[in-house]
């Protein structure tokens, strides 16, 4: 059987995807199909030019939570979803808060670091962050410290979901820390000691270590709704209809 993972090391959703093949002990090829090279290649499969895409066999699943849980029916052995009902409903629940309200903070403080190096946020922008991320921080402080020793008790989608944006706050300055959040943190290094999610942070430090340093600033960055809902809610509207005006905003092909 052939199995094709349309990856890219850097998306947080990829890594999701990726993480969850690899709990299940599930071989497959990944390509990074964000290069230019590959893109053509990725339209087919995905015309919004996204990723991740899984190819099973033939059969295409676009959406990270959509190719997780079609993973999850194709191949229950090692479950990435609980037994439990009510467990089930939060580890979606988790999952669904990484993929949207954790993945367009980090993604809105950070592309001024990626994208625009060297330019200004607007301001307030990372305060906003913080006191989101704050809030945010709190209630996996109080779950985790409930169900233990994962967010929903055993390791499950809710922790796979969680992991591949956490890891990158303190280098955005949005930690969490030991003194406020004692049991997150226990957590985050429960994690990190997982072979798959060593595995999933060497392959970003490689893919940030190959980056040209000299690398031109990108002309453009493709948005799209959670993390243009994320900015407009907090008030930065004047913000960003100026990156529209100037050209550096780029919309999901349909």
């Amino acid at each position: 059987m052939a199995r094709t993972l349309y990856d890219n090391a850097f998306s947080p959703f990829a890594r999701k995807v990726r993480l969850v093949l690899e709990h299940k002990g599930l071989a497959f090829e990944s390509v990074d199909a964000l290069t230019p090279e590959r893109r053509d290649a990725l339209a087919r499969v995905n015309p919004r030019l996204e990723v991740p895409v899984l190819d099973d066999d033939g059969l295409v699943v676009v959406n990270s939570a959509d190719i997780v849980a079609y993973l999850e029916q194709r191949y229950p052995e090692r479950p990435v979803y609980p037994a439990d009902a009510a467990a089930r409903v939060r580890a979606r629940a988790w999952e669904r808060t990484a993929d949207t309200v954790l993945d367009a903070i980090l993604h809105d403080i950070s592309v001024f670091m990626w994208a625009f190096p060297g330019s200004t946020p607007p301001p307030g922008l990372r305060e906003a962050a913080r006191e989101d991320l704050e809030a945010l921080y709190g209630d996996l402080e109080r779950t985790v410290g409930r169900a233990g020793p994962y967010v929903c008790g055993e390791l499950s989608i809710a922790d796979l979901a969680l992991f591949p944006h956490l890891t990158g706050v303190r280098l955005l300055d949005v930690p969490f820390s030991e003194e406020r959040h004692p049991a997150l943190l226990a957590w985050y290094r429960r994690m990190r000691a997982l072979e798959i999610c060593r595995g999933d942070i060497a392959r970003v430090q490689a893919f940030l270590g190959a980056l040209p340093a000299d690398r031109p600033p990108l002309q453009h960055i493709v948005w799209r709704g959670d993390r243009v809902e994320w900015l407009l809610a907090h008030g930065f509207h004047d913000w960003f209809v100026g990156e529209i005006r100037a050209g550096r905003v780029a919309w999901p092909r349909a």
